[in-house]
């Protein structure tokens, strides 16, 4: 058995620790890591096809007590709930209320936006020959995908970074005011993340709604306030801000992640670069390597409903569930020579976005063409890009986050 606990967060403080989860695979495929934070402890699934049974089984492993390691009371429950944290005709409800937006046909509308976008992102951050990869390239381009389909204005951008920033990487000090071990943070436990900036989240979602109650518009704002979903009941003042919020953490964190580990993969493999411009027809294939081998959120949680054996291991109703997509993009079982960045491989059903049942990532096919066309633009353009530094990690065992990524480029 593995010495090292999922638990702990310092053993993520050098990014993913595949070796780990290679081991844990291998030795340990179902296993118990108990929690020093407070926390009752969880049940982790590291290979691929346990945790694809997981997801596609929601009446024995339930997304209703919520999705990240923090154990909730009922209150807290009621009060932070959103998409996210829904099953069953409530969660399809609220799902196919914002869903007309993300389909292929809708995304592919966006094409000549996006192409314009990343010429410009690029054409900013290559002028510099030296800059951060991560504020310049991979947090500046998806965040303004997200301005479009919210119709928010360009100058709101750095203030819904810092709220994304402070949110999805509430366990890094260095990235938020107040962690959720805090005892202040108590004061904002009915609130996602128990941090001060959802509650700014949600002021700022107010007042769009204010301006749009009503009217016609197609943004995504105007569709969750002006249309009921399809159970019939429409989005209370709390359902409006908890999805409000998980359009602003998901719309743009997990993308600039999976840009920014992309890049660096790439750095760390020129010949793939190299095999990429001299096959560009190759490279909406590749974007499915570019996802498996990132894997920008390490895990999802869900919760046992009863007691189930599973693996071999007797999992007890209530106890929690966490699904290792990481460690499934690695199980050699399913990828031949699964530490490799293969841009030709075939098949690559990864789960990155999830791998079946009902919570598959939402968004998933705007990440797609976001990526096709940051990554056409970019390899075409650079002869060699190469770190100045060594890559700051976000502390988190949930968001496999870069901080910051200094490098300079040379271009062709």
């Amino acid at each position: 058995m593995a010495s090292r606990s999922l638990a702990d967060l310092d053993v993520f403080d050098n990014g993913a620790p595949w070796d780990l989860f290679a081991e844990l695979r291998d030795t340990a495929p179902v296993n118990w890591s108990d929690e020093t934070d407070g926390g009752s402890g969880f049940w982790s699934m590291m290979k691929y096809h346990d945790i694809v049974k997981v997801l596609r089984d929601p009446e024995t492993f339930t997304s209703n007590h919520f999705t990240n390691l923090e154990e909730l009371d009922a209150e807290q429950e009621a009060a932070r709930r959103s998409l996210l944290d829904s099953d069953g005709v409530r969660h399809r409800a609220l799902r196919r209320l914002l869903q007309n937006e993300f389909t292929p046909n809708s995304v592919a509308k966006y094409e000549t936006f996006l192409r314009g976008l990343t010429a410009t992102t690029l054409d900013a951050a290559f002028a510099k020959k030296e800059f951060d990869f991560l504020a310049d390239v991979a947090a500046d381009f998806p965040i303004r995908v997200l301005a479009r389909l919210l119709d928010i204005p360009d100058t709101d951008i750095d203030k819904i970074i810092r709220w994304g920033n402070a949110m999805i990487g509430s366990s890094d000090p260095e990235l938020t005011q107040m962690l959720p071990t805090d005892a202040e943070s108590e004061k904002y436990r009915l609130v996602p993340f128990k941090s001060p900036a959802a509650l700014e989240v949600f002021a700022y979602g107010d007042e769009l709604r204010r301006q749009r109650i009503g009217r016609n518009g197609v943004d995504l704002v105007s569709t969750m306030i002006n249309q009921t979903p399809m159970d019939g009941i429409p989005l209370s003042d709390q359902d409006f801000h908890t999805n409000f919020l998980l359009l602003i953490v998901a719309g743009h964190e997990t993308t600039r992640q999976t840009i920014a580990h992309t890049m660096n993969n790439l750095i760390e493999n020129p010949q793939v670069i190299s095999y990429l411009q001299e096959n560009p027809q190759d490279i909406p294939w590749a974007v499915e390597e570019f996802l498996r081998f990132a894997s920008p959120i390490y895990h999802f949680r869900r919760t046992a409903t009863k007691d189930v054996e599973f693996g071999g291991k007797d999992i007890k109703a209530g106890q929690k569930v966490v699904v290792w997509f990481a460690s499934g993009n690695r199980d050699s079982d399913v990828f031949n020579d699964p530490n490799t960045m293969n841009p030709t491989r075939m098949p690559n059903e990864h789960m990155t976005f999830g791998r079946g049942g009902p919570h598959m990532c939402l968004g998933n096919a705007l990440a797609r063409i976001e990526l096709i066309i940051m990554f056409e633009d970019l390899i075409g353009r650079i002869d060699k890009m190469e770190r100045t530094s060594s890559l700051d990690y976000v502390h988190s065992n949930f968001i496999h986050g870069i901080k910051s990524m200094p490098v300079k480029v040379t271009l062709r």
